[in-house]
């Protein structure tokens, strides 16, 4: 009976009006990382395996999923007001440089998504230059 009870898939577009290519320069080489290894769960687009099908599984990644949009969504990064934009690249950073995104049950099925060295930097670097680039104030 449980297979017939679906969660709500988060299939849309990653780039629209709201994304973050409105907000910040994002260069190829970031938005290529940022697709390998994020946008499944921080945008408004996941790429869902076959797996997903076959409940609890896709119920336990659809919550994952969820709880990713809610912390961060790349999709509608202009929405947020600029505290937040700053805050949430501020984590972004913290969570590149302490490994803690990917998450390490994301990496067991996507290890293509694990980030390397020079992978870390570019995006660290990115962050940096995007907070100097966000304008003055608190809103």
């Amino acid at each position: 009976m449980i297979q017939f009870i679906r969660p709500t898939k988060n299939i849309g577009k990653v780039h629209g009006a709201n994304d973050i290519n409105h907000v910040v320069n994002v260069p190829e080489n970031v938005e290529a990382i940022l697709a390998k290894a994020c946008y499944d769960c921080h945008s408004n687009n996941t790429n869902y395996p076959w797996y997903t099908n076959i409940q609890p599984f896709g119920w336990w990644i659809q919550h994952h999923v969820d709880e990713g949009i809610e912390e961060l969504n790349f999709s509608e990064f202009k929405t947020y007001k600029l505290k937040r934009q700053r805050h949430k690249l501020h984590e972004c950073e913290e969570m590149i440089e302490e490994d803690e995104m990917p998450l390490n049950s994301y990496l067991w099925i996507h290890s293509e998504a694990k980030l390397t060295k020079e992978e870390k930097q570019a995006l660290i670097t990115w962050v940096h230059e995007s907070m100097h680039a966000l304008p003055a104030g608190n809103d």
